[in-house]
């Protein structure tokens, strides 16, 4: 404790965006106490108002790590409290809620792991943005080590600094697109993976502008290129080494228990709604899409369904756990968790089946295919999933309706922009139209 000079009172806003104070390490016991102060209305998603009551950021002591790249400063991952209880609109407040929830429901821990993947980018004198691995041509350029080895500064320098804050990083791979990567850390407890999630990002971020590079979580932004997912892996237990979503005497081949279908049976009834919170932007829907990919494929759901080890599917089945395939990387983990949660135990409740698997390049599936197997499509874009939200019942009691409310207000906002703004490609293709 006594080893850093000060400490981040730190946590998200509705966007999953790092917020954070710098707190001299003589006032560190603030922290830990009523916790560190801030105004609530200049926070994204607090549903606060400019005369209302403090925001107190209250740390988690479990949670102290050191900020490699910012010496003798220390991480504290904090949640609001107000009036002196947990906010109900903070991220992390409604993820430990919704854990709870699940551990009171089923008497077992969840588990989590997400990979994040992300783009590598180099700013140009006008504004713009090319990828930093320099001249990629490769229509194929996954797993290419020409151009994992030209940023390999950036990602040990990475790697040392999730190490000495106990995230272990066991692999590291140059993703589908060009500038693309992918850093894989290891399973663990849904909250803790989540604040690794964060931790992550925030060194990510600021380990590339160290090293003049932008790392951008925008989650497709080339239209030619697969875009960034936040492929989230699940199982539960007593412990990690007790996966209760395994079963080996499976009929249908995937390992996977009754547990584990009942709540693959959630996740697909409440696909439509959930969609709004793993991909919350409008750049969110240019990823999910069948076809566009320079590589042959997006490697992105379009349709609710789950197979085995079919990567086109909303859910795979990798060997006695689920990996849901639709959140991007601007997600927030925290609410992807609860979000999750809350559909999964909403499927074991009522003990919802989730259909028989596909195994199959859903890609390929026409719109005759798709209605004969009974699979339907994921929102195409942001105000439908908005509104998909808005219509599911037991994410909006769950999640909470002010928290719903606010959501929807903030994400309906960002829509609203961008139906104002002109594109190039608008422009060009209208401009001399008739």
């Amino acid at each position: 404790m006594t080893d850093f000079d000060y400490y981040l009172a730190q946590f998200v806003d509705i966007h999953g965006r790092a917020k954070a104070k710098l707190v001299p390490a003589k006032h560190r016991d603030m922290i830990f106490g009523a916790g560190a102060g801030f105004a609530g209305f200049a926070i994204a998603g607090m549903g606060m108002e400019p005369h209302g009551q403090e925001f107190m950021a209250v740390g988690d002591a479990t949670s102290i790590r050191p900020v490699a790249w910012m010496p003798g400063v220390a991480s504290v991952t904090c949640e609001g409290h107000v009036l002196g209880s947990p906010h109900p609109l903070d991220s992390r407040v409604i993820a430990k809620k919704a854990i709870a929830a699940f551990k009171q429901a089923t008497g077992l821990e969840f588990f989590t792991g997400l990979e994040p993947e992300f783009f590598l980018l180099k700013p140009l004198p006008n504004g713009d943005y090319e990828v930093a691995t320099g001249s990629e041509s490769l229509d194929k350029p996954c797993y290419d080590f020409r151009h994992l080895s030209s940023v390999s500064g950036f990602l040990t320098e990475l790697r040392t600094a999730l190490e000495l804050a106990e995230i272990d990083v066991y692999q590291i791979d140059h993703e589908d697109a060009n500038g693309q990567f992918e850093v894989n850390f290891t399973y663990a407890e849904a909250l803790r993976t989540a604040d690794n999630l964060i931790f992550f990002r925030m060194a990510a971020s600021a380990i590339a502008r160290k090293h003049g590079m932008l790392c951008s979580f925008m989650p497709k932004p080339f239209a030619e290129r697969s875009g960034s997912g936040l492929h989230m892996h699940m199982s539960a237990g007593a412990s990690l080494a007790e996966n209760a979503f395994e079963d080996a005497s499976d009929p249908r081949g995937l390992r996977l228990s009754p547990l584990a279908y009942h709540f693959l049976g959630g996740l697909i009834a409440h696909a439509s709604g959930l969609t709004a919170l793993a991909a919350p932007c409008v750049n969110s829907y240019k990823r999910l899409v069948s076809r566009g990919s320079r590589s042959g494929a997006t490697w992105a759901p379009v349709n609710i369904a789950y197979g085995d080890n079919n990567r086109t599917a909303f859910v795979r089945a990798p060997g006695g756990r689920l990996e849901l395939r639709v959140p991007d990387s601007s997600a927030n983990p925290y609410l992807l968790t609860a979000a999750v949660i809350y559909a999964g135990l909403d499927g074991i409740a009522c003990e919802i089946e989730p259909g028989e698997p596909c195994n199959e390049n859903l890609y390929l599936f026409n719109a005759d295919q798709l209605v004969t197997r009974g699979i339907k499509r994921l929102p195409t874009t942001l105000p439908n999933a908005l509104q998909a939200l808005a219509s599911d019942e037991i994410l909006t009691r769950e999640l909470g309706e002010k928290f719903i409310e606010e959501f929807l207000r903030i994400k309906r906002g960002e829509c609203d922009e961008f139906l104002l703004d002109v594109s190039p490609a608008e422009f060009k293709r209208y401009v001399d139209f008739v």
